[in-house]
Formats: C-alpha cells, sequence, structure tokens
C-alpha cells in the first residue's frame, strides 16, 4: 500500500536532497514537480559555469520555486571552484584583516556568482568562534576566536551575500567552534555552561538574527547542558527555547547533513534522525551528499510514518514545510542587487592577510617542500599550496612521517627550503621534521591553516596566511618573491 499523497507532498516540502553527477537525473526533477523542497549541489554536480547554470535551470524545469544550495564558503571550502581552489580567502582571512566592509564585499562578489548561476540558498557564513586550536572542522572557516569580531563579520558576511540576492545560512548553532572532534565521524561535546555559550559561541548568531539571516543551520554536537546526550540538531531546547524564543529568529532552520555520523548514529539512520529533527523545530533537512531517489522516498516515508503514528504532530510538520516554502518565496523575489562577481577583489584581500614573522631574506630558488594534509569531509580534495603559483621554483610533496629529513637536506643542498603546510602544530610528524631541518639548514614556515599559537624554533621566518585557497596560495607566493 502506498504513502498518502497529501503526507508524502507535505514530507517531501521539508528535504533538501542531492544528486550524483553533473546533469540531474530525471528523479531529481521528478520529485522537485512531486512537492521537493530542494537539492543541494557539492563538487561533484560542479564542473564549469554553464553546466551549473544549465543544470539549475533544468531543476527548475521540475518547480520554478526549488531551493538551490550550495557549500560555497570561500577559502577552503568551495564547490564552484573545487578543481582549482576559491579565488577568494576564507573567514579566518578576512577576520584577520578586520576590515568589515572588506568581508561585505567579498560575500556580496559570492552571492552575485551563485545568482548568476541560479544557485538560490548559501549554505555559509560559518559563524563559529575557533576557540579550540585543535579543531578538525572549523579552524580557517572561523573568522577567529574573538566573539566580538566574529559577530560583526559574520553580519556583514550575511548582509554581503543576502544584497546579491542570495539566502545566507549562518552554521552552526549554537556553535561548533570548540570541539575537538568532527561530527561528519562522531558526535562531538560541547561541555560548557550555558553562561560560558552566551558569552563565547552564541553572539554571532545574535548578530547573524538581528542582520536578518534568512537561515540557521544546526550543529550535530552535545551540549550536556542543554541536549542531553543528543545533538543540538534534535533538541528542542536548543532550536526553539534558545534560536526562536530567546533570540527571535524567525526564518527557516536548516538541519546540517543528516548522513553524517553525528546525527545518523544518534537516530539509528536517516530517516529517524529526519523524524527527530523535525520533531525538535527544524523546517529544512539537509540529507547529505551521498542521495538517490530510494533514500529521498524512504526519508519520506519515515516522516509520513512517523505523522500516522503520532510521533510528529501534523502541525509541526506544515510549519516546517511554510518555513522552507517561505524561503523559496524569498529567494524569488530577492532579485538581489547590480552587483557582479569580482574575484580580482579575493586576491586583493588574501595579499592584505598575509602575516609575516622574521626576515623573508635569501630566498633564492629555495626547495619548495608541502606537507601532505589529509583534508576534511567539509573540505573535500581541493588542490592547495603554493605549487601552481611558483616560478620556475622546484616543488615536492612529501609526507611528514614517512620523509627523512637528511634526505631534504640532500635535496635542497646549498639552497634554503620554504616548507608550506596546513595545522602544521598537529600534523603528525611536522613539528619534529621542521625541527630537525632548521637545526642546520635556513628553513621558512608557510602555514596554511589555523594560526595556533605554536611557533617552531630555529626557522628564518614563519609566514601565516590564513587559509588554504587558490588566493590565500598567490598571496604567499608573491610575498615570498617566488610568484610568476
Amino acid at each position: 500500500m502506498g504513502l498518502d499523497p497529501g503526507l508524502r507532498r507535505l514530507a517531501l516540502g521539508t528535504l533538501l536532497a542531492a544528486y550524483p553527477g553533473p546533469v540531474p537525473p530525471d528523479w531529481a526533477v521528478d520529485l522537485l514537480a512531486e512537492g521537493l523542497a530542494g537539492h543541494t549541489l557539492f563538487g561533484t554536480n560542479v564542473h564549469d559555469p554553464a553546466q551549473v547554470a544549465a543544470s539549475t535551470a533544468a531543476l527548475r524545469a521540475g518547480r520554478p520555486d526549488a531551493l538551490i544550495a550550495i557549500d560555497e564558503e570561500g577559502g577552503d571550502v568551495t564547490r564552484l571552484a573545487h578543481a582549482t581552489g576559491s579565488p577568494y580567502p576564507g573567514n579566518a582571512a578576512l577576520g584577520a584583516i578586520g576590515d568589515v566592509a572588506l568581508t561585505r564585499r567579498v560575500y556580496q562578489s559570492i552571492g552575485a556568482e551563485l545568482a548568476a548561476l541560479g544557485i538560490t540558498v548559501n549554505l555559509a557564513p560559518t559563524v563559529d568562534v575557533n576557540t579550540a586550536d585543535d579543531n578538525p572542522v572549523i579552524g580557517t572557516r572561523s573568522f577567529g576566536a574573538d566573539p566580538v569580531r566574529v559577530a560583526a563579520h559574520s553580519a556583514a558576511a550575511v548582509a554581503g551575500l543576502q544584497t546579491a540576492g542570495v539566502a545566507a545560512c549562518a552554521k552552526h548553532f549554537p556553535g561548533h567552534g570548540a570541539t575537538v572532534t568532527d561530527s561528519h565521524h562522531e558526535l562531538p561535546t560541547v561541555d560548557a555552561p550555558l553562561g560560558l555559550l552566551r558569552q563565547r559561541d552564541l553572539p554571532p548568531f545574535a548578530a547573524v538574527v538581528a542582520a536578518g539571516a534568512r537561515a540557521v543551520m544546526t550543529a550535530h554536537i552535545r551540549v550536556p547542558e542543554l541536549t542531553g546526550a543528543d545533538p543540538a540538531t534534535f533538541s528542542r531546547a536548543v532550536l526553539v527555547d534558545l534560536l526562536r524564543t530567546e533570540y527571535g529568529f524567525t526564518g527557516t532552520v536548516i538541519t546540517d547533513a543528516l548522513e553524517m555520523k553525528g546525527a545518523a548514529v544518534a537516530a539509528g539512520g536517516v530517516g529517524p534522525a529526519a523524524v527527530r529533527a523535525l520533531g525538535a523545530g527544524a523546517d529544512l533537512l539537509c540529507i547529505g551528499a551521498k542521495v538517490d531517489a530510494e533514500l529521498v522516498e524512504r526519508v519520506a516515508a519515515e516522516i509520513v510514518d512517523a505523522l500516522t503514528d503520532g510521533r510528529l504532530a501534523r502541525a509541526r510538520v506544515e510549519e516546517a514545510a511554510g518555513r522552507a516554502a517561505d524561503l523559496a518565496a524569498w529567494t524569488r523575489a530577492a532579485g538581489g542587487s547590480p552587483a557582479t562577481e569580482d574575484t580580482e577583489l579575493g586576491y586583493a584581500a588574501a595579499r592584505r592577510a598575509v602575516r609575516v614573522e622574521g626576515l623573508l631574506t635569501g630566498l633564492d630558488q629555495p626547495l619548495v617542500v608541502q606537507l601532505h594534509t589529509e583534508s576534511t569531509m567539509a573540505e573535500g580534495r581541493v588542490p592547495w599550496g603554493l605549487g601552481p603559483h611558483l616560478a620556475g621554483v622546484p616543488e615536492i610533496r612529501v609526507i611528514a612521517t614517512e620523509t627523512d629529513p637528511a634526505t631534504l637536506r640532500g635535496l635542497a643542498g646549498e639552497r634554503p627550503i620554504v616548507l608550506v603546510g596546513r595545522h602544521l602544530h598537529r600534523l603528525p610528524g611536522g613539528p619534529e621534521l621542521i625541527a630537525d631541518l632548521a637545526a642546520a639548514h635556513p628553513v621558512t614556515v608557510v602555514e596554511m591553516g589555523w594560526p595556533a599559537q605554536w611557533r617552531p624554533a630555529g626557522v628564518r621566518a614563519f609566514v601565516t596566511t590564513y587559509g588554504a585557497s587558490h588566493a590565500n596560495g598567490r598571496a604567499a607566493a608573491e610575498v615570498l618573491g617566488l610568484a610568476g
């Protein structure tokens, strides 16, 4: 016996799905016509601008007001530029510069590019206050460790995107910056009193609500004082009592991907996670990246079953679908400003973010060594480093734990060594390799990850870029005098 058509359509109206490949399959378009709220685009959906524009047009053939979302944060997290790296610096670089007007212009430029391609929701900005140097998933995606600075830049980013006619989705409520585990792989815990959260993690969310952010994304993190043993995505105390009642948010609450282990494992699967998120007050459920028609139907069926057996109240699901529809209506009416994409703005901003400690002298024809770092699931496999920007300078890529310092010294000969890495303070074997090299050779370090307090002894200079985007890489190469 099939699902009740009306309840199925209602359930679909709360779901943000995805599909594989550069061309939307028929089922992805058909589901939109049948009530699906929209789709999220990932790197696998992106080949070039013309193809993306054709894809969004095909999706709108299913329904003109379909929500089409993407994670386009700039910096280390990009989908449109996943093949090359983003032409914009990320939030850490913008926060380091400290120019709120520049942050607004950068996000308006990103928004203009998205709008031109038919994308209506940016799952950005990340407004988490990164207070843990070892945070494996936020890091340079954050505007910094100071709540006041993060709040100011977060509001500016929201204003920039929405001026361009693209809905902003601030993430990850109530704050992912103090975690030291990745919610893609497990359920992180922020064991802090609510008073500390109000001082440290929540000010940026208050700022984006005041700035009119159309959406806020939930975090799959556990805050025992608020959520008990569950993630915030399943907590009414977080999504209703705190976000809506205390902070006055009236927009759309979007979940982080329910396929992530921080949610799916806690609930016993994506379908049960969808039911729990709706019950807690979420409106638009991001299923994840690996989605097919069968999974969408399974999640919708779980929601319909919950409506039928009383686990979910129909009024709650109607409210959620209504808020998703309101978001779609705003994106259709927003229009945006006549501003256009300005990628040179991103490169200029990246140059302003670079910080140099020590002396950049004697760098004629160095051996450039990039230390391999695993990418997070949020970042994906996006190229980074100095390689594309070097003019006739050798570069090698190595794994720190598998590299003999004597071998590198032999390759360098009389030339200096430039070591390039991300999050070097916690890279296995990284600090030890740098210390060994610097003890007997002129070494300059380029840190393209989160700028922790750690500094290696004995190096000639320590260069911080506050990110690893294409723009950050070019800026570093220019500062070192190595750019073509």
